[in-house]
């Protein structure tokens, strides 16, 4: 079992830090309903929140639950989402979705991970966002941004993504984590970036355990 760096109250100060810096951090996907939500998920993999909001502004518009959806077919999909990465087989899973989503859930999101996952291309990672988000489940979602914040940090190393997900949920203080996966994510993105990390403008550059920290400003 993978440890984290960190010791406990270094932890709870990060996340005091990010509570105070942002109280309500709020997603970037845009949606009108648990299921449009769900389906923005899905578009978003490999693909980034920007570009999945330009597309589906008309799509929703005009689609907002499975059946208006499942209604256009997959190549009615297409046309809405051919400017996101992998459209084709994105639009082939989300019709798929919504068949199932009609045909076993009544039309509604479920709120289980089991059956979230058993979806067409959902995954651990957008089931875990869909709880959070959508229903308010303290769960974890690691992406890019994550995994690499919870090796770098020191937070929570892994080899894999469950690997950091298990270390963040068991070390993550209960009172932060209904909001942990959007700080971690929003730090992820615009501070701790891939390439050149803004460690001069970072407000837990004292506790993270990187060793390599930029000194300039971008």
């Amino acid at each position: 079992m993978a440890r984290s760096k960190l010791k406990a109250p270094e932890i709870a100060e990060m996340f005091s830090r990010f509570r105070l810096a942002e109280p309500e951090p709020k997603g970037e996907l845009n949606s009108v309903n648990d299921f449009t939500f769900l389906v923005a998920v899905v578009l978003s993999a490999q693909a980034t929140d920007v570009g999945v909001n330009k597309a589906t502004k008309a799509l929703f518009a005009v689609a907002d639950t499975p059946t208006k959806m499942a209604a256009l077919g997959v190549a009615g999909l297409e046309r809405h989402i051919k400017t996101i990465g992998l459209y084709r087989a994105k639009a082939k899973n989300v019709i798929a979705l919504c068949h199932q989503l009609i045909d076993k859930h009544d039309g509604e999101v479920p709120r289980s991970r089991e059956a979230l996952e058993a979806l067409p291309g959902v995954g651990r990672k957008t089931a875990n966002v869909v709880l959070n988000q959508a229903f308010g489940e303290p769960t974890i979602a690691v992406d890019t941004h994550l995994f690499r914040l919870g090796n770098r940090t020191g937070l929570a190393p892994g080899k894999t993504p469950l690997a950091v997900e298990t270390t963040l949920t068991r070390v993550i203080p209960d009172e932060f984590k209904a909001h942990a996966h959007h700080w971690l994510i929003l730090h992820g993105r615009y501070i701790c970036q891939a390439r050149k990390p803004r460690c001069p403008t970072c407000i837990i550059a004292d506790i993270c355990k990187f060793k390599s920290k930029t000194k300039e400003p971008q």
